[in-house]
């Protein structure tokens, strides 16, 4: 969304990125990208573990850099940073690389927001042993708007 309310849209002369309709990132500029450090087999040190996230979260210069980046790449005509979500497309609590630019877009709009439901549903759903890690991470990344109807979980 815009300061103003209305759906932020790359600009005519834009970046070289594409959001496709809706809230999705372009899936060249932001196909996801896993951290080689999470595994099936790990995942109760890692992703399961209260807190884990905190551990690898990447500092805020980190992430506004590549935020201010992906405004211009994506084209977005509004470049107030405070309109978007600097979002991992595979997020922490699912394994996602915490700061690979092909893993983070700006997102428009606030967080928390829909798509952060959806981590969590999906995080519960591999911490409980209901989908496999793999499963998770390629359901979200293709299309986070459609993953958990393709496991079968969520409301």
């Amino acid at each position: 969304m815009s300061s103003s309310g209305a759906p932020s849209t790359p600009a005519a002369n834009g970046g070289t990125c594409h959001a496709r309709p809706g809230p999705l990132p372009d899936p060249v500029c932001t196909p996801g990208v896993t951290n080689p450090q999470v595994t099936q087999d790990n995942i109760a040190t890692t992703i399961c573990k209260s807190g884990w996230t905190s551990t690898i979260r990447p500092p805020t210069n980190v992430t506004n850099k590549l935020k201010t980046d992906g405004i211009r790449d994506y084209g977005y005509t509004d470049t107030s940073m405070s309109v978007y979500e600097e979002d991992h497309l595979i997020s922490l609590e699912l394994g996602g690389a915490p700061s690979d630019p092909r893993n983070l877009w700006p997102e428009p709009g606030a967080s928390p927001n829909t798509k952060d439901k959806v981590e969590n549903d999906l995080k519960r759903a591999v911490c409980s042993g209901q989908v496999k890690l793999l499963d998770a991470q390629h359901a979200i990344a293709t299309d986070w708007t459609t993953a958990e109807k393709l496991l079968g979980i969520g409301s």
